[in-house]
């Protein structure tokens, strides 16, 4: 029998864990991001982890177009809490970028007319000064364009690179590129697309209402929040990541930060293979616990789940799951004693 149902409410701890951020197993983000204060409707600035380009099919390279617009507004921080967030497409992270080895890469960066900012895009993928962001700082209501090369496979992290970048960053200006080796990469039955970062506000974690940057917290790298796709608890309840017993789960992981390290951890299984610190051309490291993933970094992790149920992904530092990181992949499937029995337990985290 399907065990998705009852383990939607029958892990006891994590759905305490969820609920202490304010997140009922049964919320999503649009409820989330309703001002329960000002009765306004926030945006919800989730990236989808599903939300990303399948496989490269071609085998030869080609001009790859990157349309990026930088957009400020506000959105649902966590339970009644608003922030204004500075995007790349409206969302955090920005959008999933896939190329090829050898392709040569179009970038536009389009400054919304409303910004109260100049912005600029630093791809670490790219080989010449600044990444892009030389070419590409650009006032409101304005466009700037440069071209690269993808000379080197692996994943890596893009983002905003206008002083103060860190509060550019911290705001939600950041993505990933991953460029595809020549051969590609194995295939998978599905891939994810996750990164954490830091906010910085003046107000205390979970105080409703308005959020405003402190800048004193963030230059002494003292955040309020830690966040999973832009948001506290973002990735938790019906906008939990979705996977099958018996697939093979690819994610790609990116720390946009801008100050913290990640220990990159799903509690309850042990990572099949990580590629170390996102490079593509060297062997993947096998049977892995916890991932370190530096700010600016970026990894990429393939599991199978044996058993189904809710499973947590963490940082291992756990202190920050107080501060909103968090996030849930719900497994469906046939239970697997053989693996694993509860004996008629409930669930529990205790211990682990």
């Amino acid at each position: 029998m399907t065990n998705l149902k009852h383990t939607l409410v029958g892990t006891v701890s994590a759905l305490a864990l969820v609920a202490g951020l304010g997140l009922g197993a049964d919320a999503t983000k649009a409820e989330q991001a309703q001002d329960a204060d000002a009765g306004a409707t926030l945006a919800n600035i989730v990236r989808n982890p599903a939300d990303l380009p399948g496989p490269i099919a071609r085998s030869e390279p080609a001009v790859v177009k990157v349309a990026l617009e930088t957009v400020e507004l506000e959105g649902a921080l966590a339970d009644g809490t608003s922030f204004r967030y500075w995007t790349f497409n409206r969302k955090v992270p920005g959008p999933f970028v896939r190329v090829r080895v050898g392709d040569t890469i179009e970038v536009t960066l389009t400054n919304a007319e409303d910004s109260m900012m100049l912005h600029s895009v630093d791809f670490h993928a790219v080989t010449g000064p600044g990444g892009g962001a030389v070419a590409t700082q650009t006032m409101p209501g304005e466009t700037t364009a440069f071209t690269f090369k993808a000379l080197n496979p692996g994943i890596y992290v893009y983002h905003c690179a206008t002083p103060m970048v860190a509060d550019h960053i911290q705001a939600g200006m950041y993505g990933l590129i991953l460029v595809e080796p020549e051969e590609g990469l194995p295939a998978v039955d599905r891939e994810l697309y996750v990164m954490q970062g830091e906010i910085y506000t003046e107000q205390p974690f979970g105080q409703r209402g308005e959020a405003v940057t402190d800048y004193e917290k963030l230059l002494d790298e003292k955040p309020e929040y830690y966040v999973f796709n832009g948001a506290a608890g973002g990735l938790t309840g019906l906008d939990a990541m979705q996977a099958n017993v018996g697939e093979t789960v690819r994610i790609y992981f990116g720390v946009g930060g801008p100050n913290k390290t990640s220990s990159f951890h799903v509690i309850g299984e042990v990572l099949d293979k990580v590629y170390d610190y996102g490079s593509l051309t060297t062997a993947a490291t096998t049977d892995v616990q916890t991932v370190s993933v530096a700010p600016g970094g970026a990894t990429v992790a393939e599991l199978t789940f044996e058993v189904p149920g809710r499973y947590l992904l963490v940082d291992h530092a756990l202190s920050r799951l107080e501060r909103g990181l968090v996030a849930q992949i719900a497994v469906e499937g046939p239970d697997n004693p053989a693996v694993f029995d509860t004996l008629g337990a409930e669930l529990d985290l205790a211990g682990h």
